[in-house]
């Protein structure tokens, strides 16, 4: 009688139960180093085995990269699920919010413009209809060598109101923003400086909340949340309409309740001037001058607040030229930041571990659609090289890739949660074609990080893109 190889105490290879799997833990195990291919024993018990060629060592090279790119994108998209269930589910912070009677400080308003003749007259109004002191409140245009009207349109302000506006002009020194604020700062009275970008129109209550954080001595920069106010006139605004309210509305609303990071944005916030001067001032010589200092000032101890009760409108990009060249600008600027404080960030001894976490999977935000392009790409090799066979078991994840995360700041179930939580459940109907906008990021971005490495190779001096307005005086 023939007895089971088993039953005769004979050591017998298990095999597993479909080609697919075998051949997968090969590549993942092989990726590095040439093993041999397991093989079923054969009828008599002995083992094969038959060495891997060059065609397989790179398939497995090939996969063990796409499996990685897949795990860091479902770590972003269980990020983005974790902030999304805890802006609808768990106890929101808004500490500083009933701050409504004070002994308020003295602060100055910077607005930040180039060439804004079309926007600036609303901003300045709007903050001489603030019902912060009068006595308190110094506003300074800051007029970075403009060559339209907005020096006589500043002027005639300044002329109207020498008590309250004073005009920074401009006319030489380091183009951008950052440079333009690095100088202007130095006209600050007060230890609070509050920052706004020309087209932005800031309610009559709003300085009083950005300003009552600062009352914390803990706190060293203040964010608001940004609105569109043009968010009807195409299909682009409506886009980046969802975009913003995500971001703002459950990305950073998320982060200030779990006491992540919530980041400074450089408009519609501020910053405690002691502070910036205590960790080396703005830097004039980055694209993200709000990335740079928000991380500098957490790396040294201090706290960023994020009001998302303290909107403000701003007009966003009405063309898909202008959003490119403003995405391609903040991704130079954020990939900057990351190659400078990664390492000082993931270490620092003022923040704790998830903050940390939090801190480092913020800075790397821009590199996100560079890599799934690039799984896009080590997809394509596979199916060249003959493994596509070999991506069937990791498809989960890269559904997870593809659908987890629909834009560069607002994931899918974030965009989900910020139409609910607004109360205008119609814009739904935009969703699936999110997938536009976020075709159109995923190029400019990966364009940008090659861009940003050829400047730093060639030695190319950064150029700020200034973004295009549209109000007409009707608007306004």
């Amino acid at each position: 009688m023939n007895v089971p190889a088993f039953e005769r105490g004979e050591r017998r290879r298990t095999t597993l139960a479909t080609p697919g799997v075998r051949r997968l833990l090969r590549t993942l195990v092989g990726g590095v180093v040439p093993l041999v291919w397991l093989q079923p024993a054969n009828p008599t018990g002995e083992q094969r085995g038959t060495a891997l060629g060059a065609g397989d060592l790179t398939a497995a090279l090939l996969v063990a990269s796409l499996v990685l790119i897949l795990l860091v994108m479902a770590v972003y998209g269980i990020r983005h699920l974790v902030f999304t269930i805890n802006r609808l589910a768990a106890r929101q912070r808004h500490p500083y919010i009933d701050v409504a009677v004070a002994s308020w400080p003295v602060i100055t308003v910077f607005i930040a413009a180039h060439n804004e003749e079309k926007v600036i007259a609303g901003c300045i109004d709007a903050l001489l209809a603030s019902d912060y002191p009068r006595g308190q409140l110094r506003i300074v245009p800051v007029n970075d060598r403009s060559t339209d009207g907005t020096r006589a349109i500043v002027d005639d302000y300044a002329a109207r109101f020498p008590e309250r506006i004073s005009p920074f002009h401009r006319s030489a020194g380091k183009a951008g923003k950052a440079a333009a604020l690095k100088d202007a700062l130095r006209y600050a009275q007060g230890d609070i400086a509050i920052m706004f970008d020309a087209d932005y129109i800031p309610g009559a209550g709003l300085l009083k909340q950005l300003v009552a954080p600062f009352f914390d001595p803990e706190v060293g920069a203040v964010m608001g949340r940004v609105v569109p106010i043009n968010c009807g006139r195409n299909l682009l605004t409506r886009l980046l309409d969802l975009e913003r309210s995500a971001g703002y509305q459950v990305d950073q609303q998320a982060r200030m309740n779990l006491n992540l990071l919530p980041q400074y944005g450089g408009t519609v916030g501020g910053v405690r001037l002691s502070a910036v001067h205590a960790v080396g001032g703005l830097r004039d010589d980055t694209l993200a001058e709000d990335t740079d200092i928000t991380v500098r000032l957490m790396l040294h101890g201090w706290k960023t607040v994020y009001s998302n009760r303290s909107e403000c409108y701003e007009e966003v990009p009405e063309e898909w030229t202008v959003r490119i060249g403003q995405v391609k600008r903040w991704a130079k600027g954020h990939n900057q930041v990351l190659a400078r404080y990664l390492g000082r960030f993931a270490t620092s001894p003022h923040l704790t571990l998830m903050q940390r976490i939090d801190g480092v999977l913020l800075l790397f935000v821009f590199v996100l659609p560079l890599l799934m392009l690039a799984g896009w790409v080590l997809a394509l090799c596979l199916y060249f090289v003959g493994g596509a066979n070999l991506l069937a078991p990791v498809v989960p994840l890269f559904a997870v890739m593809v659908y987890g995360t629909l834009g560069n700041f607002a994931a899918f179930y974030e965009i989900i949660a910020a139409v609910v939580l607004d109360g205008n459940r119609k814009r739904l109907r935009l969703l699936p074609l999110n997938l536009l906008g976020f075709t159109v990021s995923l190029f400019a971005i990966s364009d940008a990080a090659v861009s940003l490495m050829l400047d730093r190779v060639l030695r190319r001096e950064l150029v700020w893109t200034k973004t295009i307005r549209y109000r007409t005086a009707e608007a306004k």
